[in-house]
């Protein structure tokens, strides 16, 4: 064969393993409002960065008519790229090719770009829309999900790992995403579940629709698993973009500085009257978060799962920030379960990733009953303490309001080796509120007070007593607990100084093979 012939086969055979599964099989992805492998990673890099890996790999079972069907690539599509410029590692099913089902071959193409992901130090971004395990591989399928869980959990800390799911993902191929720091769904066409309908009906006899069982709606307010809900795949890809741009390629990187053009020592003077006099009154903190970052610009994760906690990514003096922030305006920011474990998880990426933290506290207290401590609020509470404690990058706490019990402990107190403590005016700082201190302390000898007239007034009187010891934030600034009381309205001056003054910090902590959270 002739040199030109060779370079025109490589021509033909390039265009053939990017029609996937045919254009017929195009089509119908198309029809369901969803994109293929290709158009998906063409959105996402920047354009025309993407080098493409194993374009002519093919399975290579024999079995169940299987010799007779062999596709280039063999579903799933991989390779680098850059986003905006930083490069990245990407992987996407190619639906189109055995509905995505997972072969032993497609397990290594991507086992192939984690490794070389991790020893390059970048991110890995995977796109699914897979059928599960290829039936016909049998166990060495299984064996390949498993080889791509080891690489998960190896890349775990390593570099960031984000998962987008944009159409079924179930059984065993849900635990690769779940082992990713980020999980984005999409509305129109993405679900998730273990095991679907169909089998959920025959073994506990339950009917559920695949929307109801395992829905981006389901999973974004419910379970949690994910992180970001999209309204179609495109801004689930561009928000994957806008996400990467906060974190950094690797775990001995920095994230990226950006030029910050928002003066660092803007004062916010509605911030001085955002407490409302009624401390039992709720306001919202994403506007005391938008108040004090960077441009205004806060991008929240879990947005719409236990809203009683707010966490997410900004900028503050250029500087990349994770914010976790209690939420007055939904359960008066109480911590529950769910509220705890989404913290502790996000944290535990900061520290991960060298991202300081931010924590803004108005929190009363853990939420009581019998279902919280029935579902084990005690081990979820202390992963919240746990991931606070253990992280190591600098720690800034602003206490807006409330600081009470054990949730003071919890929320980067000092004690928890937060770096750099401030309070409000406004904060109160105890270990309950007034009603309930009053109620312990001279609960009996109130009773004892037959006239009710005289026993509402000595009532009202210790709890003002108490409110004047403990509703401020003095008493514990006597004690160093709180480094310093600062007008609120200079927030996010004295927070960028802090940052500033600890981006030198060193914490290795004590030499152990690794910690035992309470999982």
């Amino acid at each position: 064969m002739k040199n030109q012939e060779k370079v025109k086969q490589l021509i033909d055979l390039r265009e053939r393993a990017r029609l996937g599964g045919g254009k017929k099989r195009i089509e119908d992805q198309h029809s369901k409002g969803k994109m293929t492998a290709r158009e998906r990673i063409a959105i996402l890099l920047d354009e025309g960065s993407f080098e493409e890996f194993d374009m002519f790999v093919t399975h290579r079972t024999e079995d169940f008519g299987m010799g007779d069907k062999k596709f280039l690539s063999d579903g799933v599509v991989t390779g680098h790229g850059t986003i905006d410029g930083r490069v990245v590692y990407v992987f996407a099913h190619d639906f189109t090719i055995f509905g995505g089902s997972l072969s032993e071959t497609f397990s290594l193409k991507i086992c192939k770009i984690m490794d070389q992901a991790m020893k390059v130090g970048a991110p890995v971004i995977g796109i699914n829309d897979s059928g599960g395990a290829r039936i016909q591989e049998g166990v060495r399928s299984l064996s390949g999900f498993s080889e791509l869980f080891e690489r998960n959990i190896l890349a775990s800390g390593v570099i960031p790992q984000i998962s987008a799911i944009f159409g079924p993902c179930a059984g065993g191929a849900v635990y690769s995403p779940a082992l990713t720091d980020f999980i984005v769904m999409s509305e129109e066409s993405s679900y998730m579940f273990v095991t679907g309908p169909k089998v959920t009906k025959t073994v506990t006899g339950e009917e559920i629709s695949t929307e109801d069982l395992g829905g981006s709606l389901v999973h974004g307010t419910k379970s949690g698993v994910a992180h970001f809900v999209s309204d179609n795949e495109e801004q689930g890809l561009l928000l994957i973009r806008k996400l990467l741009g906060y974190l950094p390629q690797n775990n001995l990187e920095d994230p990226p500085m950006k030029e910050c053009n928002d003066p660092v020592e803007r004062k916010s003077e509605e911030l001085n009257s955002i407490i409302p006099e009624n401390s039992n009154q709720p306001y919202d903190v994403k506007d005391v978060i938008y108040h004090i970052v960077d441009d205004r610009e806060f991008l929240e994760v879990h947005s719409t799962f236990a809203r009683n906690v707010v966490i997410g990514f900004a900028r503050m003096g250029g500087m990349t920030v994770g914010v976790v922030a209690n939420q007055p305006n939904f359960l008066a920011g109480v911590l529950d379960i769910n509220a705890s474990r989404k913290a502790a998880r996000f944290i535990r990426f900061c520290d991960a990733f060298n991202v300081p933290i931010v924590t803004l506290v108005d929190v009363p207290g853990f939420l009581p009953g019998s279902g919280q401590e029935y579902g084990g609020l005690i081990v979820h509470g202390a992963k919240l303490m746990f991931a606070y404690g253990e992280a190591s990058v600098p720690k800034v706490t602003v206490t807006l309001r409330k600081s009470y019990g054990g949730a003071y402990c919890v929320m980067s107190s000092k004690q928890l080796h937060g770096d750099v403590n401030y309070a409000w005016p406004s904060a109160e700082i105890a270990v309950m509120g007034p009603s309930g201190a009053v109620e312990i302390l001279e609960g009996k000898s109130i009773s004892e007070i037959k006239d009710p007239d005289q026993r509402n007034k000595r009532v009202a009187e210790m709890e003002e007593e108490y409110r004047t010891k403990f509703a401020n934030p003095y008493e514990a600034a006597r004690y160093g607990y709180i480094d310093d009381v600062i007008e609120p309205s200079t927030t996010r001056f004295r927070i960028i100084r802090a940052l500033r003054t600890l981006a030198t910090k060193r914490d290795p902590g004590p030499m152990k093979k690794h910690s035992n959270i309470p999982l």
